[in-house]
Order: structure tokens, then sequence, then C-alpha cells
């Protein structure tokens, strides 16, 4: 009888612990950005390297402080590809990162289909948002907008254990605080 006691109570350990952990990966460490109304949607302009923001409307976006890649927004734009391309800077070999499921505006897969389809192109909307992450926007060609970071060559070095090299800056000191 006692046998079926202890089993019972590791099994709902392990099912409390199974259901604390999905909730602090898929809920816990996000809240929702504040928009400021006028910069949360930047690019970086071609003619002078510095980021720029463009117009948009209906900005949704999440962030956690645990990680500096979970990130995401969605927005729309009237701004048109053409005129997109010639202003700002694109941002090649970039991958959409999964949202989670309940910030239903951003859906990687179908961000990615239609980066690979040519309806959406990647602009760098910022150059080291965090050491080693730039910040990456997508725009479709009916101007449904899309932002989320992405580790850049001296993140994926530095992350990876690589020598990271003289081409990246040095890093951030980490306080003790």
């Amino acid at each position: 009888m006692s046998g079926k006691i202890i089993a019972g109570a590791i099994v709902m350990i392990a099912l409390l612990a199974g259901a604390l952990v999905y909730y602090m990966q898929i809920y816990a460490y996000y809240d929702a950005v504040t928009p400021t109304g006028t910069d949360d949607v930047m690019l970086v302009s071609l003619s002078t390297g510095a980021p720029e923001p463009i117009l948009y409307e209906g900005f949704r976006a999440i962030d956690a402080d645990s990680s500096p890649i979970r990130y995401r927004a969605c927005f729309t734009t009237p701004h048109s590809l053409a005129m997109l391309t010639e202003t700002y800077q694109a941002y090649d070999k970039a991958e959409p990162r999964v949202a989670p499921g309940w910030f239903d505006c951003f859906d990687a897969e179908a961000i990615g289909q239609e980066i690979t389809a040519g309806t959406a192109l990647t602009f760098l909307g910022q150059k080291n948002v965090a050491y080693g992450v730039d910040r990456v926007v997508a725009i479709t060609d009916d101007g449904r907008g899309y932002v989320w970071h992405e580790l850049n060559d001296c993140g994926d070095k530095a992350y990876d254990g690589t020598v990271v090299g003289e081409e990246c800056p040095p890093r951030p000191e980490i306080s003790a605080d």
C-alpha cells in the first residue's frame, strides 16, 4: 500500500514540475511592451547607417528580461517594399523565431514562408540591441510587419564559445550587483 502512495506522490510531483516548467517557458517571463507611438519600429538607413523610425500602426510587442532574443512585435505600415529597399538596409539570412502561441499576430512559420516566397523582405532594425543581437524587421508586400531579435556573427561566436576576434566589439562587463 505504501508503494502505491509513494509512486502516486512521485507522479504528482513530476506533473506539477512539468506544468511549472511549461508555464515558465510560455507565459511567466514575457511582458507586453508599451508602445511609444513614434519609434517602436525603426530601420537602418542606407545613407546614414543609423536607425530611423518609419510610419506604423497597430503595434503590439512582447519581451522578456530572461533572454535578449525573446522580443517579438507585429505592426502594419503604409510604406511599399520598393521604397523600403531603396532607403533601408536589407538583412540577409533572417529566420523568424517562434513566438508563444498566445501571441497570435506573430506566426514564425508563415513569416518564414513569405520571406522564402519573396512576398516579405527583411531589414536591419538596429545593430547590437544587446551584445551580439540584432533587431530584424520583416515587412510583407501588403504592409504587415514583424520584428524579432536574432544573433549576429559576434553573438553566434560569443555564445557558442568560439574566439570572437577583432571584428567584434568588446563584450560589456557584467556587474556583480
